[in-house]
């Protein structure tokens, strides 16, 4: 038999393209907010208390890093948003894998947990700082209860959607807890897991700025307060600026973490993908 041509011609994939353009998407979107920004400045002649420039937030910007008093309260911010994050992020994986093997415990404390999440923490604060003080184990309190709900449910859920065929396999083959604990649940709640932590990491840079709103002399959100006191708004923009990369690299972290811990599950896709019919 003659050998059959090939069906179609190979095109080429627009996957490069649209690599490229995501590469250069970030870069002219901030361009254009920043044009945005000063064209709305100079078309107000709104005062800089009111809406500084971008040249005027560089400014005061570059001011704070040369003193380093930028870094400063950064890493203070940041220590604060890490020791957070470990401290609730860790209670509420302890605590949703007792609750996941435990049904009734589960009924018995879930309405305190939602009762826990009624109330805004940005209410309480005031009275952590009081009972704990103005430092950092305030501040790293109310990190931890901030991050503690998103990262218990995603524990839970987690835990009870491995499937229970997978179980079995596990009981068949005589399994301690201990080997179905590291060999099957913890790689098949990592996808849910990792998910409620990107959501929790975000969330300790809004538990930190509460906290130090509420009380601080240091910290990023201690100088959202001092600019706003002083009307030196272009330093509120400054620490605000800092806050959302704080929270891009956190959350960037995370998703780092993601993908090198579940780089099986691409396996089986990528072998695949040589295989033609």
């Amino acid at each position: 038999m003659a050998a059959q041509p090939s069906s179609s011609r190979q095109t080429p994939s627009p996957a490069p393209r649209f690599s490229r353009w995501r590469l250069w998407f970030l870069p002219l979107s901030l361009a254009g907010g920043l044009l945005l920004w000063q064209l709305i400045v100079t078309l107000t002649g709104l005062p800089a208390f009111i809406l500084p420039s971008p040249v005027q937030v560089a400014s005061r910007f570059l001011d704070m890093l040369r003193g380093g008093r930028l870094v400063w309260h950064t890493a203070v911010t940041l220590s604060e948003v890490l020791l957070g994050l470990l401290a609730g992020g860790g209670a509420a994986t302890l605590t949703g894998y007792a609750l996941a093997k435990s049904p009734s415990a589960e009924k018995l404390l879930s309405p305190y947990l939602i009762a826990s999440q009624a109330v805004p923490v940005a209410a309480i604060a005031p009275l952590l700082v009081i009972w704990f003080g103005p430092g950092m184990a305030s501040k790293v309190l109310i990190c931890g209860l901030t991050v503690f709900f998103p990262v218990l449910i995603n524990t839970i859920v987690s835990l009870r959607g491995v499937p229970e065929n997978l179980r079995d396999v596990m009981r068949s083959m005589h399994a301690t807890p201990r080997q179905t604990l590291l060999m099957l649940e913890i790689p098949a709640a990592l996808p849910v897991f990792f998910a409620g932590l990107r959501v929790g990491a975000t969330l300790s840079v809004i538990g930190a700025v509460v906290g130090e709103l509420v009380g601080a002399d240091k910290g990023l959100g201690f100088l959202v307060n001092l600019g706003r006191g002083q009307y030196d708004t272009a330093l509120v923009f400054v620490a605000v600026f800092g806050l959302v990369t704080l929270a891009l690299l956190l959350y960037g972290t995370v998703l780092l973490f993601e993908r090198h811990y579940l780089a099986w599950q691409n396996e089986p896709e990528n072998n695949t993908q040589g295989v033609s019919l």
